[in-house]
């Protein structure tokens, strides 16, 4: 009888998954936008007094725009671009990551293009995820993560009213 039922709800599923499109529309962040995030990003630092690299991750973990300020140095693009990751795949902050999944860390933190550091935040726009920002340089992953804040609110606009 139990069976019975499994079968049953398989096949009720069948028309659903059917009738998935073959095609989809998908928000991408495009080149301007995350530049201009980068930008922000490392003025943002620079105004603290701090030297760091900002890299924009898309919606899919690829690099888009990655800057390194002039006495920053070069490790802090890859610590950055990892960040960018832990945000692209748990969809919030880098930070909030850490907090809440401390016992899975060090685990974490052995996949290819993730760190569990604060600094990295997605990028939303129009209510979609496109892409995460990280920074990496200043004296704590706090300061990081609110340069790139500063980033994200200097281009809210842009990003509320994309399209």
């Amino acid at each position: 009888m139990k069976a019975l039922h499994i079968i049953a709800l398989l096949t009720a599923s069948l028309p659903a998954i059917a009738a998935q499109p073959d095609m989809l529309p998908v928000k991408q962040i495009s080149l301007e936008l995350a530049r201009d995030i980068a930008t922000a990003s490392v003025e943002s630092c620079r105004q603290s007094g701090y030297t760091v690299s900002a890299v924009v991750l898309d919606r899919a973990g690829n690099v888009q725009a990655a800057l390194r300020d002039t006495l920053a140095p070069r490790y802090t693009l890859e610590i950055a671009e990892r960040k960018a990751g832990l945000s692209i795949m748990s969809g919030i902050d880098s930070g909030a990551v850490l907090a809440a999944r401390g016992d899975i860390r060090p685990e974490l933190n052995h996949i290819d293009g993730l760190i569990v550091m604060e600094g990295g935040l997605p990028i939303h726009a129009a209510g979609s995820l496109i892409g995460a920002v990280g920074v990496s340089g200043a004296p704590g992953g706090e300061k990081d993560a609110a340069c790139a804040a500063a980033a994200l609110k200097k281009l809210e606009e842009r990003l509320e009213f994309s399209m």
